[in-house]
């Protein structure tokens, strides 16, 4: 999995010919950064020192960002006032390269801005500058010509980022998705409100776990009853798809196969402001360029671990992302090297969830390409392959004195790091029979240079109702035959 998300991400993020849609409430957020050291004689209030000040693009703005900051061409319909704040509102997006041509500039209110006072890593305080007012009709008709042109030029996907500010009315929002069914168009909603009538017919929604709560009338503290209030509100609204994201614990996806888990990924947080953004961009990113649902929701589980460590509404980049990618893919590589205790009771694991188990065992000295396409080979057998490794003295004791080359850890690391290797596991003894009869594989595997009857534990497997599988071997391509020519 981690190889498809790293693949994605460094060569189809940016590359493909896709664009994204955000409709939405657009805000400026602005961060007085400072110290607090005392408390004002003047009131009881603390007095912060101030150091300096940021401003970034928040609400729907936020979601273009990241879209933006990942790679992917984003272009943004919205409202902004004719004031200071849209001007710098719109020269943030673009400097990070979003299509600003369809927001609409309104006479008629301000530009949605969040000024957040911080002393230190606490936010003290947050002024509000907006107009809480219905949209006037010629707000209305103005925007809706924007949306329309903007839709059609045939976006890969839309998302519908709903601060509950005005922009998106339920007349906008039926609009959009009717015209968006037409054309083969997913549209992805961050939610708001009560009332989620107006998102009906959208592809999924990502609301957190208060934001369902109070759509399903439900008590926020009780999981599965949560749950499944979402599961009878995807069905109502005829959803593809309903993600309740919910932070420490993680997201919990309802689809047509049922309701699936991914755990939190964040190792500090410090700010959840903007979680809900990145969540609903990335997962539409991965969507829009291959992904499949559960995929893409994995790497929008990632992003979010991200952007939670810092402080204030920080976007996700293509660089930060990959490099998390590239950290995890080395964490769980290392993992699959385990002991008997820890490879039991992923066996178990992987059987109760009804997949195959696979075992074979070697060497493996100076790994080459017939390793890897024997190995990618007898993966194909099955669904999980185990790969018993002898240890150095092992080796000694068949090979000779000489041998092994590489020693058993690094030996280990390099096996782990094949995509087709599930988990490896060091035996001493002079054949893996104990090791076969504990793990009770559905499948061994060796060389078709060997006989049936020539495998160890191969009547066992039998027995159990498991089979051999004798696979070709790469001709030419040899341990023994790279140490003849090294030493020549």
């Amino acid at each position: 999995m981690r190889e498809q998300l790293i693949e994605t991400v460094r060569h189809r993020f940016g590359h493909d010919d896709v664009w994204i849609l955000v409709v939405g409430d657009l805000m400026l957020d602005r961060y007085l950064f400072g110290d607090v050291q005392r408390i004002s004689p003047e009131a009881p209030v603390p007095v912060v020192l101030l150091k300096h000040q940021d401003e970034r693009a928040g609400g729907a703005a936020n979601v273009a960002a990241n879209l933006a900051l990942l790679g992917i061409p984003t272009r943004i319909a919205g409202c902004i006032g004719e004031d200071a704040e849209a001007a710098d509102l719109l020269s943030l997006m673009k400097n990070i390269g979003i299509n600003t041509d369809y927001i609409y500039k309104s006479s008629l209110r301000p530009t949605i801005t969040k000024t957040r006072i911080l002393g230190g890593h606490q936010q003290m305080m947050r002024l509000d500058q907006e107009d809480a007012g219905a949209f006037k009709a010629e707000e209305n008709t103005g925007l809706q010509l924007l949306v329309t042109k903007a839709l059609q030029e045939k976006p890969a996907a839309i998302i519908l980022s709903d601060y509950a500010k005005g922009v998106l009315s339920t007349e906008l929002c039926q609009a959009i998705i009717s015209q968006a069914i037409e054309s083969g168009i997913p549209v992805l909603v961050d939610p708001k409100g009560k009332d989620y009538s107006k998102y009906h017919g959208a592809t999924g929604l990502t609301p957190n776990k208060r934001e369902t709560a109070e759509a399903c009338a439900t008590d926020i503290n009780d999981n599965p009853l949560l749950l499944a209030a979402a599961a009878r509100l995807r069905d109502s609204l005829k959803l593809e798809f309903l993600a309740v994201t919910r932070g420490e614990e993680g997201i919990s996806v309802i689809d047509d196969t049922g309701t699936a888990h991914l755990p939190a990924t964040a190792r500090q947080v410090y700010d959840v402001s903007g979680a809900g953004d990145t969540v609903i961009s990335t997962l539409t990113a991965g969507l829009a360029h291959g992904l499949n649902l559960h995929a893409s929701l994995e790497l929008a589980n990632i992003a979010a671990g991200i952007v939670v460590g810092k402080v204030g509404t920080v976007p996700i980049t293509r660089d930060y992302l990959l490099t998390e990618l590239l950290s995890q893919q080395s964490a769980v590589q290392a993992d699959k090297v385990c002991n008997k205790d820890t490879l039991l009771a992923r066996v178990q694991s992987w059987r109760s969830n009804g997949e195959r188990i696979v075992f074979t065992n070697g060497c493996f000295d100076l790994l080459h390409a017939g390793h890897v396409t024997y190995l990618e080979a007898a993966r194909k057998t099955g669904d999980r392959l185990v790969l018993g490794l002898n240890t150095d003295r092992s080796v000694s004791a068949l090979k000779g004195p000489t041998r092994p080359v590489i020693h058993e850890a690094d030996r280990a690391r390099v096996l782990a790091a094949l995509e087709s290797v599930d988990a490896v596991i060091l035996f001493d003894e002079d054949t893996p029979l104990q090791l076969i009869n504990a793990i009770r594989p559905d499948v061994i595997v060796k060389g078709s240079d060997y006989t049936e009857d020539q495998v160890v534990g191969g009547s066992e497997v039998k027995s159990w109702g498991g089979k051999i599988a004798l696979i070709d071997v790469v001709p030419g391509r040899s341990t023994s035959n790279i140490i003849q020519k090294l030493a020549s």
